[in-house]
């Protein structure tokens, strides 16, 4: 490993341990350019900071070209990021089919969170066609077995 992919390691570490200690400021300093590079890690975590306003200026659409970036290349992090922006209409226009779409690509994952929208999603019938045994096959999967 070269000198510099180690400090891009160190950097992408030191601005994750920022974010989640909610030292925005710091990690915004030190994931941004990490995202402009193509780190998924650091697009969605840019993406989210972006989004809120958190240690940098709310920017919609920074938030939402790198959350949709780090969607497209597989994070299931980004995908159900992504999914709740089109279901909420933040960053983007409101598109609860396309909210769909993506919290399945992030389930697909085994993500627990996008499994539970997705079957809220049928339950009510929002962004698909209301389908109560595709909800209660998915909370199933989600680990619900009570529904």
């Amino acid at each position: 490993m070269s000198d510099d992919q180690s400090g891009l390691d160190m950097d992408l570490a030191s601005g994750i341990a920022a974010f989640e200690s909610k030292q925005f400021s710091r990690a915004a300093g030190l994931l941004s350019p990490l995202a402009e590079q193509g780190n998924l890690e650091a697009q969605y975590r840019v993406a989210i900071m972006a989004q809120n306003g958190l240690g940098m200026l709310p920017n919609p659409l920074l938030a939402y070209r790198y959350m949709k970036g780090a969607a497209e290349a597989g994070l299931s992090l980004a995908q159900h990021g992504l999914a709740f922006m089109y279901m909420q209409g933040e960053c983007t226009d409101q598109d609860p089919a396309k909210a769909v779409e993506w919290f399945k690509k992030a389930a697909e994952q085994g993500l627990v969170g996008s499994l539970t929208t997705l079957a809220m999603m049928y339950e009510q019938g929002q962004g698909v066609e209301r389908d109560p045994e595709e909800a209660r096959r998915l909370y199933r999967l989600a680990g619900f077995d009570d529904r």
